[in-house]
């Protein structure tokens, strides 16, 4: 039985991306035991047939694995994709109809919706889910009454320490899915995206980061301010950018409440906002519709709209156009190098005049994703005289 450990330190990916490939070949007879993104030592059996998603947005992160049907082995999931992201649903669904209609909604793993009896019968070998709610998985006793099922729980992170996590993630998911070559191409794809900005990114001193407000689902509810990251997530992702994320000023913490004043004081040099197609789910929101599906047109009128909020109108940001929205989708994928990449770009222009994230998206769809790039991911307010 080969046994091989995964960090979670960038380090220690990379180390465990090596030792992939001194496995037997025949990794298919042999138990599998690894080490997943909460610490925890799992042993299987042998390589599972059938896996449950704790959330369906980890086929974010499971697409680029897998050439052919990435739905192969999931008999089921949490129905975040097709409430909160319904662009990339569609995607899926026109390219495997069958697939897709088969899925079994699980409902939330940490509520009383979701049922063991319901995983039983599916007879699944793994549930997957995500570190962030591992004491939410302990205090429901979810993963131990699984673990007397014989259903093993595997948690992995593209969340809340997305950066850190998503190469050793990669790496697990690689070897549940048997897909160990692929996952060490896309974590080479990963590496050489990041690079693009955080080779340059080193050599910018800390006066000339400037001040950046992440507000996290802008327009999710009315005239409210504001949810940002702390040094996590977005928070992390402006840090890598070249950018002083305002809500890391303030806490320590994945998820930061900011006021209105509070931001007004800051007077930040950008402002940030993350907006998806939430308005199908949720038709009162007034957030920027990106994704798959985004109309430039339509998304500019509503980038406009939350730019003339009480409050925002008269902030240097907005006056000076440095006013921005960007799909909220990238903070719980492996895909954030693109996020990376187009917030490095609106902060550090001169320094990134040469990087195209466009063309990032579109490499990343022609080498991994199952269907073609569309749509709109990212908008800035017009600058008008």
């Amino acid at each position: 039985m080969s046994v091989v450990t995964l960090k979670s330190g960038f380090l220690g990916a990379i180390a465990a991306s090596a030792a992939l490939f001194v496995q037997a070949p025949d990794a298919q007879a042999e138990a599998l035991t690894l080490t997943d993104i909460a610490g925890r030592q799992v042993t299987l059996s042998e390589l599972p047939d059938k896996i449950i998603l704790g959330e369906s947005r980890m086929m974010y992160a499971i697409a680029p694995l897998i050439d052919g049907n990435p739905f192969k082995k999931i008999v089921g999931w949490k129905d975040d994709l097709v409430q909160f992201d319904p662009d990339t649903f569609r995607k899926y669904q026109a390219a495997f109809p069958e697939d897709t209609a088969r899925q079994i909604n699980f409902g939330n793993p940490y509520a009383g919706d979701f049922s063991i009896e319901a995983v039983l019968e599916s007879e699944a070998d793994v549930v997957l889910l995500d570190v962030g709610n591992l004491f939410k998985a302990e205090e429901t006793g979810l993963i131990e009454k699984l673990d007397r099922a014989g259903v093993k729980v595997v948690f992995i992170d593209y969340r809340r320490n997305a950066t850190e996590n998503a190469v050793p993630s990669m790496l697990i998911l690689g070897r549940l899915f048997g897909e160990e070559k692929h996952a060490a191409e896309f974590i080479d794809f990963y590496i050489a995206q990041m690079r693009k900005v955080t080779n340059i990114i080193d050599g910018i001193p800390a006066e000339d980061r400037p001040l950046v407000v992440v507000e996290n689902a802008a327009g999710w509810q009315e005239d409210f301010c504001c949810w940002s990251f702390g040094p996590y997530n977005y928070g992390r992702f402006v840090e890598l950018a070249g950018g002083v994320n305002f809500a890391s000023t303030l806490a320590n913490a994945y998820s930061v409440t900011l006021s209105m004043e509070g931001v007004i004081a800051a007077d930040p040099d950008v402002i940030i906002g993350t907006g998806a197609r939430w308005n199908e789910a949720r038709p009162e929101v007034t957030s920027v519709l990106l994704g798959y599906e985004g109309d430039e047109t339509e998304n500019t009128e509503r980038l406009v709209a939350l730019s003339q909020r009480d409050g925002f109108k008269d902030m240097r940001a907005v006056n000076e156009g440095r006013f921005h929205s960007i799909y909220h989708q990238f903070y719980n994928s492996p895909y954030h190098f693109v996020a990376i990449q187009q917030i490095a770009k609106w902060l550090h222009p001169e320094d990134f005049e040469d990087l195209d994230p466009n063309a990032t998206l579109n490499e990343l769809h022609d080498k991994f994703l199952p269907f073609d790039n569309s749509g709109q991911f990212w908008a800035s307010l017009p600058v008008t005289n």
